[in-house]
């Protein structure tokens, strides 16, 4: 009897244990491919391993396929994540997916590319995207100088959808340069002359080869090209080559800070990138996600920032720059 009430007593022990569900987070991000995203993808799977919690990433097939990002979110709710961060492809379009994950109770923090409207996500862990293009901005006028007031421009933005992180990088150039915006938060309605083109790069190396291609049918006499990354800004470079014009005569800048970029810096073939540090981003929003505890943000900004340098050979005077051995220190991929 006793040996049968210590086997029933075992067996409740063991039956009331509680069972602790492993922990799960999310990483979304545009592409598999390209090495901002991949860079970031490895601080988020070096923060799980530090938290012991269980990552699952995911990614669409190409920058600004906004369902193939839908699907990731509602596999993570079914999944019953804690939550999970996120690159979003689409700023607008993607809003009621996350919406709907933060009502089923996950913690939802954007990374470089904030939602329309920014308050749609837990929070924003990001890139100054404006300060960003306006420090590349800034360099080409003072690098051209009195040349700068009859600029030929190129644009090689990122999509048709113009996501935020796009309209940003874009107009602060723009803003930089000294070209008068119009709206902020878009691009294309300005009527500076010295504009010549917007093409569209998907921030891909060959579509942005292609995406230089065209815009030298419509302005063969370039001699500034902004590029919303450095793969965009390698291609654009390719097809300069191709037409002669690595001689000099056109200055190429663009944002990222991979170190395929500042070794381009480095070369010579880009003139200018702003480095930012997605490493850094992914680790802080797992931290957030796991602790649940959100750093202070500054409300005028209404987002973390967590950087951007300018990185260049050839400093101008009156804009700030790291040195582009500083840079490769600093870079990723």
């Amino acid at each position: 009897m006793l040996k049968k009430l210590m086997l029933a007593g075992s067996i409740l022990a063991l039956t009331a244990a509680p069972v602790m569900a492993e922990e799960v987070i999310g990483l979304i991000t545009k592409t598999e491919t390209n090495p901002f995203f991949v860079k970031m993808r490895e601080g988020a799977q070096q923060k799980a391993q530090e938290l012991g919690v269980k990552l699952i990433t995911a990614a669409g097939k190409y920058d600004g396929d906004n369902d193939g990002q839908v699907a990731a979110i509602e596999n993570l709710i079914a999944a019953g994540a804690k939550g999970f961060a996120i690159v979003p492809s689409d700023s607008k379009a993607i809003v009621p997916t996350i919406q709907k994950a933060r009502d089923a109770g996950l913690k939802v923090i954007v990374l470089d590319t904030p939602l329309d409207p920014m308050n749609a996500a837990d929070a924003t862990f990001a890139t100054d995207n404006r300060k960003a293009g306006q420090l590349i901005g800034q360099w080409a006028k003072g690098t051209l100088g009195d040349k700068a007031k009859d600029a030929r421009i190129v644009f090689l933005d990122l999509a048709t959808n113009q996501p935020t992180v796009d309209f940003l990088r874009d107009q602060g150039f723009m803003q930089g340069f000294g070209i008068d915006v119009k709206d902020p938060n878009k691009y294309g309605d300005e009527d500076d002359p010295r504009i010549c083109t917007h093409e569209i790069s998907q921030g891909d190396q060959e579509k942005g080869r292609t995406a230089m291609e065209n815009a030298l049918q419509k302005c063969p006499d370039v001699n500034v090209v902004y590029t919303i990354n450095e793969p965009a800004a390698a291609g654009a470079w390719e097809a300069l080559k191709a037409v002669g014009k690595d001689d000099g005569s056109v200055l190429l800048v663009s944002i990222d800070g991979g170190c395929p970029g500042v070794k381009n810096v480095q070369a010579g073939t880009l003139g200018a990138t702003s480095q930012q540090y997605p490493l850094k981003m992914a680790a802080m929003a797992l931290d957030a996600i796991h602790s649940g505890k959100i750093p202070d943000i500054d409300p005028a900004m209404g987002f973390l920032d967590t950087g951007a340098q300018l990185i260049t050979a050839k400093p101008v005077d009156g804009v700030p720059s790291i040195t582009v051995d500083e840079g490769l220190k600093l870079c990723w991929g």
